[in-house]
């Protein structure tokens, strides 16, 4: 069918047919445009989601084409912005001090070369050990909050501890992180 034909879903009543008409054009558009084939099944499942939700809602749909791929451009935006990468907290960083920020987008580099795998790997590895030197609380906090994502509220639910707690174990975490991470950054810059 020609993109510029025109469906109104409350006449169609035909989802599978759209679906069949624009199903493989709108995921090789999605799949240009995201990292992986998974990312591009969901995004074009919320798609088709969203189509089914206008259809039961009687919400008339007059250009389909432009509807559909235009649902997909911003799901496509919403995946990026969910995933978009945060280098190792920024918020704890001084004026002088940029080293976590610096690990951090090493750790985060696409493409790697040895090397930077290499330092990758050295990285993770020495951030372990820095994490095993901490008490079982501060390392907890730590781990639920950066590199689960868990937030300080959800930590407290789950622990009964207060998030003020969370926060002061987590900070006292980030000190001897940040303390520790320097050896190491002072280590590869002078390599």
């Amino acid at each position: 069918m020609a993109a510029s034909i025109t469906y109104n879903l409350a006449q169609t009543k035909n989802i599978s047919e759209i679906i069949k008409s624009y199903g493989s054009r709108l995921k090789g558009f999605i799949q240009k445009r995201v990292e992986s084939i998974e990312d591009a099944e969901d995004i074009l499942q919320d798609v088709f989601y969203q189509l089914a939700e206008a259809d039961q809602m009687m919400k008339p749909i007059e250009q389909i084409s432009a509807w559909l791929y235009t649902v997909a451009r911003n799901r496509i935006t919403d995946l990026y912005r969910k995933k978009k990468p945060e280098p190792l907290p920024q918020y704890y960083l001084d004026d002088e001090d940029d080293i976590v920020m610096e690990l951090g987008e090493l750790v985060e580099e696409k493409g790697s070369t040895p090397e930077i795998q290499y330092l990758q790997s050295l990285f993770w590895e020495e951030l372990e050990n820095a994490l095993n030197e901490l008490p079982a609380e501060q390392r907890i906090v730590f781990e639920m909050n950066e590199l689960k994502g868990i937030s300080f509220k959800e930590i407290a639910d789950l622990t009964g501890e207060s998030v003020n707690t969370l926060i002061s174990r987590k900070r006292y975490a980030v000190l001897h992180l940040r303390e520790r991470l320097k050896t190491l950054y002072e280590e590869i810059i002078n390599y």
